[in-house]
């Protein structure tokens, strides 16, 4: 490897850490910024959705810009927006400026995730991009552990504030490393970009979203929550509709004639809204309710990324093997068990009995299932539509995280008192409810995956795919050398991935 690209891999490693962990570590800073700039539940729903929703919806046209206009130019206007708005994240007087900051920050953040992926595949040899891609996935990996740890250490002791000014440094040095290493892409084609449909796209999810927010402060009858919500239907059923017959679409809709593609996101749908769901209200919960500080919270899910660590990659080998069938039927059974060992959760909560034992029961789970599950998204697709493939499936899960808090968030409000957690019975009956929902939605995703997958006829490589959509776009996992004919073998997992 060349200095360039040591200089390279670092920046689009830089590029893409700062946009996974703003999706994480603001999780442990929601009860502080409630305490200092008010608005209940609905303003923390919105802090963390407003990013989650612009990121999600935009993340597919954030690809295809750099295709369109080069991926450097791309990753250094999004890298350059993103640490600007992190200051404007930093700075916000009021909840309402904070919400569009992060929203704004969500956008930037479509241009660099796609774009950090992209100026590694441009800038190594493909014999040396397997390498290059395990280290960029493996240091995402070790971002998602960082982000909320070091984020419970500075609002504890500093303020939720620096979360987002800390981004302003790395971001610096990520466009000093772009100037230097990055060359310029000459490869840039003459596809136009799908604004209409990234417009009702944005539009169709914002409006349900918004709906579901608001809906507990004006009821489902008002006019301010039936015309969004009717609203954002109908726009994103005319993207979808536009998307089908447009010439150059964003979304690929032809992809979900394949039944192990249409399958497996319907199962990273579930999945992955029942991920969001459990960290977002846990870490509230948490603080909140049973009186652990931002710190604490942010270390009680450490164990579910550990285990992850070191499971995955094993469990994608074994799917390699025996296909991906039962592990994707398997793994979301257990993480559902594992959610509802949480019911023992209280007012009193005790790390070590209450917490950890559902932790780690649903950390298998969930290690049993992503590798298998994001390998037969991709494999499912041809090897030149690995890359929309990956982008969907990647859009899939953060749309699922999105609508996922956003509904559960209309159950929690009908029960708690005042619009936010309190250190209160019907606080901790309002999370057994977001439990209860959580286990079945990840359990019915179990069900979908050992009802509806076929183990393909591929040689599907589920071990390059051990961080799923947690760390960002997997590579390709589809080996187009057909299977032989005696019995399968598991080659040695290399040590650079």
């Amino acid at each position: 490897m060349t200095r360039r690209q040591r200089l390279t891999l670092l920046a689009a490693i830089l590029g893409s850490a700062v946009v996974t962990v703003d999706g994480s570590i603001v999780n442990v800073a929601l009860p502080a910024i409630e305490r200092d700039l008010g608005g209940g539940l609905t303003a923390q729903q919105w802090v963390s959705n407003a990013y989650l929703l612009t990121l999600a919806s935009l993340i597919l046209i954030g690809g295809s810009l750099g295709d369109i206009y080069g991926e450097r130019r791309v990753f250094a206007l999004g890298v350059t927006a993103f640490g600007l708005l992190s200051v404007a994240c930093a700075v916000a007087p009021t909840i309402d400026v904070l919400i569009v900051a992060r929203a704004l920050q969500g956008a930037a953040g479509a241009l660099v995730t796609p774009s950090s992926l992209a100026i590694i595949v441009a800038g190594f040899a493909p014999l040396e991009r397997g390498a290059a891609i395990g280290a960029w996935t493996a240091w995402g990996g070790i971002a998602a552990i960082a982000g909320p740890l070091a984020g419970g250490a500075i609002v504890d002791q500093a303020s939720w504030r620096w979360i987002f000014a800390i981004n302003a440094p790395i971001v610096v040095a990520t466009l000093v490393l772009v100037l230097v290493a990055v060359p310029p892409t000459s490869r840039v084609t003459r596809r136009h970009v799908d604004f209409l449909g990234a417009g009702l796209c944005a539009l169709g999810l914002g409006g349900v979203v918004f709906a579901l927010i608001e809906q507990p402060h004006h009821g489902w009858t008002s006019p301010v929550i039936l015309v969004p919500l009717i609203g954002g239907l109908a726009a994103f059923a005319s993207f979808l509709v536009y998307e089908r017959r447009a010439a150059e679409p964003m979304l690929q809709l032809e992809l979900f004639s394949r039944r192990n593609f249409t399958v497996g996101n319907i199962e990273t749908l579930g999945m992955y809204a029942g991920l969001a769901i459990l960290f977002f209200f846990l870490t509230i919960f948490l603080q909140e309710v049973a009186g652990y500080t931002a710190l604490q919270s942010g270390l009680a899910t450490l164990p579910v990324t550990l285990t992850m660590f070191a499971l995955s990659r094993r469990f994608g080998a074994l799917a390699d093997r025996h296909g991906p069938r039962l592990f994707m039927g398997a793994g979301p059974l257990i993480a559902s068990v594992g959610i509802l060992l949480l019911l023992r959760t209280g007012l009193e909560t005790t790390y070590v009995t209450d917490l950890l034992p559902g932790l780690l029961v649903f950390a298998l789970g969930l290690s049993f299932t992503v590798a298998p599950l994001v390998a037969t998204v991709l494999a499912d697709a041809d090897e030149s539509d690995a890359g929309i493939a990956s982008a969907i499936n990647n859009a899939i899960a953060r749309v699922a995280g999105l609508i996922g808090v956003s509904i559960l968030g209309v159950v929690v409000a009908s029960t708690l008192v005042g619009d936010t957690f309190a250190a209160n019975p019907e606080s901790v009956r309002a999370f057994h409810e977001v439990l209860v929902i959580c286990a079945a939605l990840v359990g019915a995703a179990g069900v979908i995956g050992a009802i509806g997958i076929v183990n393909p006829r591929r040689a599907v490589e589920a071990r390059r795919c051990a961080g799923g959509q947690l760390v960002g776009a997997p590579q390709p996992a589809v080996d187009p050398t057909p299977l032989p004919s005696g019995p399968p073998v598991i080659d040695p997992v290399p040590q650079e991935a």
